[in-house]
């Protein structure tokens, strides 16, 4: 074989492999769906937390 050719082969098998592997994949459950939106909450919440602290240090630096 020329090494295009194993190149080409090599492609196709992890593709096919990739493709297989997806189709295994379970769908999400409840659970796996609640945690999302925890994480999402979380990641909010964090945010808020973040600006508000900016927010504190521009009024004490007097820059409102």
């Amino acid at each position: 074989m020329t090494p295009h050719i194993k190149r080409l082969a090599t492609a196709f098998a992890i593709s096919a492999v990739m493709v297989a592997l997806a189709g295994c994949q379970k769908p999400e459950g409840p659970a796996q769906k609640a945690g999302k939106a925890i994480d999402q909450g979380a990641a909010k919440a964090g945010q808020a937390i973040q600006n508000a602290g900016n927010s504190i240090q521009k009024t004490a630096k007097g820059n409102p």
